[in-house]
């Protein structure tokens, strides 16, 4: 039969390869500065832009969808024209991704540090650019099918089917956790409410873990692993099991973030049991790609692309054996709100991502640019050096996790709080902070020690050209099983029915969990004590979270004795009613402040954000003495409560009517109260005659920005009325 000619399309790749080794450094730099930052609080002060609340999802974002992402889109342009042996469906398509996404990227670099967020984990990112989001995807998503149905190869192999879940799963995650109602071009607020919002945000914040920063990766080792030991994949018939039950299994595992929380317990207690079922199929992944390298043991000690695939699938296999440990209710009990979790998130990322990726550039570069890699030797540095900095990065945060955990529950023979001083375990532990900003400064230099390699490589080797290819065309045949056909080798020819069946089991786990959830009222049982915000609470919590509050501070009191001697009341679901988005937080840098209302003046807030060490010694808290300086642009209040009436708020029209009257005069009350202190009023009433005398204008403290979020922390946890405990 005659074979058709056609031509690989390598420059996708290398654009994409080029962009993941470019976004990694800045992604990266940005997490040693905010290491460094735990240790130098005042590293960046008085550049608002470059606070740790506002560059901490910065870093998250570029990590996970710049430099993951891009990862992901090389390897999978290169390895599916591969697979299904034809060109990719369209070059403009291509393109059109691969533009898209670094637009999408620059998007987020510049509005994130300008404090434009929805604050939600991993999906920080607002409506405009969610948008462009869900258009770049169903991008890639069309041009990867259209190449699926155009392919030359029969059966698909394991590692497409991988990408096809990717595929829809992410799309369906992204799409339905970001629904909002927007107020302007840059602000919007969460379609979901409180314990609502917490579900969903979980079930899409585990997921995209699961398949953004999961799935892909394990198509592309199922592809690569095999191509660098030059063995087939140990076993095809784990391949399917552990496929089919890991993306059923996965997408139930959401709500085991949130136990203890004020989720009902029902959901709480499925979120437990599919994680602890998780182990099952992540190991069985584990265990695949470790035996495809059975027979090439002895490569591995002087190959360093097999060198850095071996440790990232025993990073996935350690990081999923923790996964389910850490969900069980126990476990959790201890680790959650530490730095545990910390370790826990790096050592999938740093290990698992960060070195497949690694191993699949030290891989690909060569065979691009047609040259041997530039030294071998440099490639072997490149993976001590990284494996050194993963070690010393997350030992010291386990180390720290455990010694949060110890303090914050052990109490005297009285049964007062051993340490009832937030702050004498944030002190605790600086010595683990030290330690893990020498391991990020390794790991990173690592990186530089892989760019100089590639900048080599790539100047020595030739210009990437398109590869010339040839494979018999793909001929016709019935589409009903053949006689001694498996189900399942007939559905690997049916690629539109596979990706419907994957589409199907993945749903099936988040509908069983949200729609009762948001449909039955009896969840979340309300509280008539509970009333909306203030305008001026409202936009007070919108500067908390434009300012990254919510990085290191919780607003959920556990139902333990060590937190409500703490903290006061255990958290109810109804008092979130209100919360859009939910503020429960995932780490305590700093206390809880659910209810942290009327436990402090007006004067020690003010005070604390102006100098945290004033009022907390031994705070790590950087300043914010911009938001005491800055004017508040209240312009945009009424819109916004209109949003939230829109979204069920209760506020009437003469709310809304009056909104400016009545923010101005909570806004006079605080200001009058911050006049009690004496210092404050000699310091304020010598600023405005200065600024008088010299012609300067001068902004009343009324309509500055502290006082907005002054207003918000008092409201906190005071519309259940408990005694919070002080803290000394």
């Amino acid at each position: 039969m005659e074979k058709d000619v056609f031509y690989y399309d390598n420059k996708i790749v290398q654009k994409f390869l080029y962009a993941t080794i470019f976004w990694g450094v800045v992604g990266m730099t940005v997490g040693l500065l905010l290491a460094f930052m735990f240790l130098f609080p005042t590293l960046t002060e008085g550049v608002s832009w470059l606070s740790f609340g506002r560059l901490r999802p910065l870093h998250t974002n570029a990590v996970i969808f710049a430099f993951v992402g891009n990862a992901i889109f090389a390897g999978v342009y290169y390895s599916l024209q591969r697979l299904l042996k034809t060109r990719m469906y369209s070059n403009v398509l291509s393109n059109i991704n691969f533009w898209g996404w670094q637009l999408i990227i620059v998007a987020a670099a510049i509005t994130l540090p300008l404090g434009i967020t929805t604050t939600k984990e991993y999906a920080e990112l607002e409506w405009p650019i969610d948008i462009g989001i869900a258009v770049v995807w169903v991008v890639f998503g069309w041009n990867m099918i259209a190449t699926i149905l155009r392919r030359r190869q029969r059966h698909l192999y394991v590692a497409i089917w991988f990408y096809l879940a990717t595929f829809v799963t992410v799309a369906v995650l992204h799409i339905f956790n970001s629904l909002a109602l927007p107020v302007n071009f840059l602000k919007s607020y969460s379609a979901y409410a409180g314990v609502q919002d917490a579900l969903v945000q979980w079930w899409y914040g585990h997921n995209a873990v699961a398949f953004f920063l999961t799935t892909p990766f394990l198509g592309l080792m199922y592809y690569y692993v095999p191509k660098a030991a030059n063995r087939p994949v140990y076993s095809y018939r784990l391949s399917i099991v552990h496929f089919w039950s890991l993306i059923f299994i996965y997408i139930w595992a959401g709500p085991h973030h949130l136990l203890y929380s004020a989720l009902p317990d029902w959901a709480q207690n499925l979120g437990v049991a599919f994680s602890v079922m998780l182990i099952a199929p992540s190991w069985g992944g584990m265990i695949n790609g470790l035996l495809t390298l059975r027979g090439a043991w002895d490569k591995v000690r002087t190959d360093p692309v097999l060198k850095f695939m071996v440790v990232a699938i025993t990073g996935y296999g350690m990081a999923t054996f923790e996964g389910p440990m850490l969900s069980l209710k126990n476990v959790n009990a201890i680790a959650h709100f530490t730095d545990w979790i910390i370790a826990h998130v790096h050592v999938g990322a740093l290990a698992w991502n960060g070195f497949l990726t690694f191993g699949m550039i030290y891989w690909l570069i060569p065979r691009l640019v047609k040259k041997d890699l530039w030294s071998v030797k440099l490639a072997n540095v490149h993976f001590w050096i990284g494996t050194l900095g993963i070690v010393m990065y997350c030992l010291p945060m386990y180390v720290a996790g455990f010694t949060q955990a110890s303090m914050w529950k052990q109490f005297n023979p009285d049964g007062t709080l051993v340490y009832g001083n937030f702050l004498e375990t944030v002190q605790e532990i600086i010595p683990m902070y030290w330690m893990r900003a020498i391991g990020g400064s390794l790991y990173i230099l690592g990186v530089f020690v892989m760019l100089y390699n590639v900048i080599r490589t790539v100047r020595a080797g030739s210009k990437v050209t398109d590869e010339k290819a040839e494979a018999a065309p793909l001929l016709r045949v019935t589409g009903k099983r053949t006689k001694g056909e498996g189900y399942h080798t007939w559905l690997e020819r049916k690629p539109v029915r596979l990706t419907i069946y994957a589409t199907i089991t993945i749903l099936i786990g988040g509908a069983v969990q949200i729609i009762p959830t948001i449909l039955v009222k009896s969840n979340i049982p309300t509280i008539s004590s509970v009333k909306p915000y203030t305008p001026l609470e409202l936009e007070g919590r919108d500067l908390y979270i434009r300012e990254g509050c919510v990085s290191c501070h919780s607003q959920m009191v556990r139902p333990f004795r060590s937190e409500t001697e703490r903290y006061g009341e255990f958290s109810k679901a109804g008092e979130y009613v209100y919360d859009r988005p939910f503020l429960w937080g995932s780490k305590r840098t700093g206390p809880d402040l659910l209810r942290v209302g009327g436990k402090y003046s007006d004067n020690w807030h003010f005070n604390h954000f102006y100098d945290p060490q004033s009022t907390s010694s031994g705070s790590i808290m950087p300043s914010y003495k911009h938001i005491i300086t800055d004017a508040h642009d209240r312009s945009e209040v009424q819109n916004k409560m209109r949003v939230m009436q829109k979204l069920g708020v209760p506020y009437t029209e003469e709310d809304v009517a009056n909104a400016v009257e009545w923010m101005n005069k909570q806004a006079l009350e605080i200001e009058k109260s911050l006049h009690t202190d004496p210092d404050f009023a000699k310091t304020y009433e010598a600023d405005k005659k200065y600024a008088k005398d010299n012609g300067l204008d001068f902004i009343d403290m009324r309509d500055r920005e502290v006082v907005a979020l002054i207003a918000y922390l008092q409201r906190l946890g005071t519309d259940i009325k408990v005694e919070t405990p002080s803290e000394e």
